[in-house]
Formats: C-alpha cells, sequence, structure tokens
C-alpha cells in the first residue's frame, strides 16, 4: 500500500566505515528532525532554514549527546522524492545509526519500505517508472557497461524513446478516431499507405528496443561462458589463468570436476560468468554423471561455450566434439570458441594446417593457447567482446535489460504487426483502433502513465532498504 502522508526514515548508506547517512522524507521530516537535532549555533532553527541548508550540531537523547552530525536540509519539490527531506549524515557505528532512527521513530517516523524513496519520487513526478527501475539497476551495476546503460535510462534516454513511440502512436490513433467520428460520411483524413509507412516506422523502432534485451540483460547479469571439453584438457587451467587465482582444482587424474565452478571478471567494462564444467565423456562413475549433466544443463543456458581441446588431438575427434555441441544447443546465436590448449608442449605445430582440418560454421571461432604458461589469453579475450554489440554500447543507443520493458515492446510489435496486416487488407478503421490502443498502452505501462498498485508493489519490492 502507498502511504502518501507519513514521513519516512531509513539507513541510506552503510555503516561499518567513518560515515553512513540517514534519511527522512515527509512533510513532517524537518519538525521531527527539530526534536532531536541542536544546531552547533543556538540561533539556527531548521523550520527557518532554506532548502539546501546544510547545518552542523548534536544529536540528542534526553539532553545526552549521540553523534555530532552534518544535517542537510530539502524543501519540496526540490528533493529527491519531490518533498520536505532531510538527510543525516552521521558516523558509521552500526549503534549510533540504530540510536538515530529510533529517536526518529519515536518522534513520529515510518520505518521505510524498500524501495519508498524512490517510489515517492515517482508519485510525485520527479522521474517516471523506467527511470526509477533505472536507480535499482544503478544500485546493483557491476562492471562498466551496466552503469553506462543503468545512467542512460536514468537520465532519460530510454523514456524519450518510448515518448516517441507513444507520440506517433497518437497521431495515428487520432486520425483514425477522426474518422470514426465520421463514419457515415465515408471520409478519410489519412492516406493508407501514409499510415502504412507510419506504423511499420514505430514496429521497427519497438522490434529494435525489444532486440536489444539479449545485449542488456546478458551485460545486466553477466554473460554466462561455459568451460568444456574433454577430461584433462586444461579447461580448470584455463579458468584459474582468466580469474589469476586457483579457483578450480588442477589434477592429472580424469573426472577431477564433478560439479560447475563459476566465478566472474570484468573485461573491457563487461562482466563474464565463467562456468568451468565435469569434462564430457562416456563414464560409468555416477556422481560424475551427474556432473556431466549439470555440463549440459549449463551449456544450453550460456550465451558463450568455450571447447578446450589439446592442440595434438586428431581434428576428426575435435570436429565429432563441435558437432556434439551444435546437436546439444541447437542454437546458431550462441557464440562456440574452440580453445586448442597446452601449445607449449608443441612448439612445431603446424597450425594453418590444423585451422584447415576443423570444420567451422558462422559464429564459431578457432584460437590457440597455453593455459598453464598463460599465452592466447588476449585473444580468447577478443573473441568473447565479439559476443557483445559493443558498437551499440559506444553510440549511445538505447538497451533495454529490464523483463518487464522487453514484455511490453513485443506486445507492441505484436499488435503493430497486426495493424500492418489489417491496413494491407483494408480492415475497418474501427477494429484497427483496438490494435492501436493496445500498443499506446503497452508503452505507458513501461513509463508508469499507465499502471497499477500492484505492479508498483512487485517493481519497488526489489529496492534496498533507504532508496
Amino acid at each position: 500500500m502507498i502511504r502518501k502522508d507519513e514521513t519516512i526514515c531509513a539507513q541510506a548508506a552503510p555503516g561499518g566505515g567513518a560515515l553512513a547517512v540517514v534519511r527522512v522524507s515527509g512533510s513532517g521530516s524537518i519538525d521531527i528532525c527539530s526534536k532531536i537535532f541542536t544546531p552547533a549555533s543556538g540561533k539556527i532553527k531548521l523550520s527557518g532554514l532554506p532548502g539546501n541548508s546544510v547545518v552542523f550540531g548534536e544529536i540528542k537523547e534526553s539532553g545526552n549527546v549521540v553523534d555530532e552530525v552534518l544535517l542537510t536540509l530539502f524543501r519540496a519539490p526540490h528533493s529527491y522524492t519531490g518533498e520536505d527531506s532531510v538527510e543525516i549524515s552521521c558516523h558509521g557505528s552500526d549503534y549510533i545509526i540504530s540510536k538515530i532512527l529510533e529517536l526518529l521513530v519515536r518522534n513520529g517516523a515510518l520505518p521505510a519500505r524498500p524501495g519508498e524513496f524512490t517510489m515517492r519520487a515517482f508519485m510525485n513526478g520527479k522521474m517516471d517508472l523506467s527511470q526509477a527501475e533505472a536507480v535499482a539497476d544503478l544500485v546493483a551495476c557491476s562492471s562498466e557497461a551496466a552503469h553506462r546503460i543503468a545512467i542512460n535510462q536514468l537520465k532519460g534516454g530510454f523514456s524519450d524513446s518510448i515518448r516517441q513511440l507513444r507520440n506517433e502512436l497518437l497521431q495515428f490513433a487520432s486520425l483514425i478516431e477522426l474518422e470514426l467520428d465520421f463514419g457515415e460520411e465515408d471520409v478519410e483524413f489519412a492516406d493508407r499507405k501514409e499510415l502504412l509507412a507510419l506504423v511499420s516506422k514505430i514496429r521497427t523502432m519497438a522490434d529494435s528496443l525489444a532486440s536489444s534485451f539479449i545485449t542488456g540483460n546478458a551485460i545486466k547479469n553477466g554473460i554466462p561462458v561455459v568451460i568444456t571439453g574433454k577430461p584433462n584438457a586444461g579447461k580448470s587451467t584455463l579458468l584459474n589463468a582468466l580469474l589469476m587465482e586457483e579457483k578450480a582444482i588442477v589434477s592429472d587424474i580424469p573426472g577431477t570436476t564433478r560439479d560447475a565452478i563459476e566465478d566472474t571478471i570484468i573485461i573491457d567494462g563487461i562482466r563474464y560468468r565463467f562456468i568451468d564444467t565435469a569434462g564430457l565423456r562416456h563414464t560409468e562413475d555416477r556422481v560424475e554423471m551427474l556432473g556431466i549433466k549439470k555440463t549440459h544443463e549449463k551449456i544450453n543456458l550460456s550465451e558463450v561455450v568455450i571447447l578446450v581441446d589439446e592442440a595434438t588431438c586428431d581434428p576428426d575427434e575435435i570436429n565429432q566434439r563441435i558437432s556434439g555441441l551444435r546437436e546439444l544447443t541447437g542454437n546458431k546465436s550462441k557464440k562456440l570458441i574452440i580453445a586448442l590448449n597446452k601449445t607449449d608442449l608443441f612448439p612445431e605445430l603446424n597450425r594453418e594446417e590444423l585451422r584447415e582440418k576443423i570444420k567451422l560454421n558462422d559464429n564459431e571461432s578457432l584460437i590457440f593457447l597455453s593455459a598453464k604458461e598463460k599465452t592466447g589469453l588476449e585473444l580468447l579475450k577478443d573473441e568473447l567482446g565479439k559476443t557483445v554489440e559493443k558498437k551499440r554500447l559506444s553510440s549511445g543507443d538505447v538497451i533495454i535489460t529490464n523483463i518487464r520493458h522487453y514484455d511490453a515492446l513485443s506486445n507492441v510489435g505484436e499488435t503493430l504487426r497486426r495493424v500492418e496486416s489489417g491496413l494491407k487488407e483494408g480492415i475497418p478503421g474501427d477494429l484497427l483502433a483496438v490494435d492501436v490502443r493496445h500498443a499506446i498502452h503497452y508503452l505507458g505501462e513501461i513509463t508508469g502513465e499507465i499502471t497499477s498498485d500492484e505492479i508498483l508493489g512487485y517493481i519497488f519490492k526489489n529496492f534496498c532498504i533507504g532508496k
């Protein structure tokens, strides 16, 4: 339930360090803080201060000093939430933070719920719903690329694109509705070819935004990369070399890796989730069989598969393993990198001859490396980089990372395809108008122009408290 009139408080920055921040927001925030805060200058009264004022003083309980703090005062509507707000910068002691929150609650504030400050910012028109969701992405981002996407969305890049689509659709709808008003007079206010061109343009833009979700979701959550191959090919050694630590056990005994081992690294600002799996082979060991089954599952869920083989393996065997992976995934868009390992043991290896014998399809590549000597790793990283639409990232194009936005845009594309077909087949305008209204509705759901308390509750429950 949305609480509009109460004053809320929460810890907004973590303790444990030198400083922490406690945030208060609502019509009573200044009055409540006045009851527990004593300015260093006795002449200052919080109620008389303008917005964006910073005051030094003490938080007190029954005359006893709890902490020396800096108090920053914001006046509505010029605050994060659009309400009167106060931020208390205190020392990072857990005791001090909890005591300040206790005093605030005792004097009339309520503990904030997850995302409640940002929800109030949305309700008060400080940001739209897609920007509010970008706040959570910004807090959670763990790579440069994810940060760039979240900042672009927070600054309104995505919202601007959605508004453009919606305005174009409203223009189309107004022409159709106008024709309906004059239906008896058989008046046509817009050329059907022009309308078809307009709908096709809007549908293409919606499809383009929806298609960016594959890239955006991978960047937001980390691109899953499975390392697989036959036992003792050097999979675990490769993982350790990439992570620059002994994460996986390395042994000459086949079948050492029985379970998937995962860790993440950042390469060129993009986060990759590497998964070392059990070797692919026939075995009677029940535990190892479970590991191989899990390997199959991880391969199907990955964006990239690195097939590790020894550089001196029979090319026909390598081709068989490649074919097996193709059959297993059935996904032509999945990137497959064949990494021929242990080149340090075979300096006379004829690489070009081997390249000619290994048959690759599109979206497949072959590299030579030595995981033990850490040579060829840059080639592998270059190939990994090709899995991301870096041009789209560097160009500043809007990229979506939210499944809710993807679903809405997919629905827009589907409804507009029906409108396109209807225009070509001469379907009456009243039937076209139904699908156009649906598309406008889906776009409004993204920005929050059309929403419900249930949707808001679902979105903001995943926020951290204090934001």
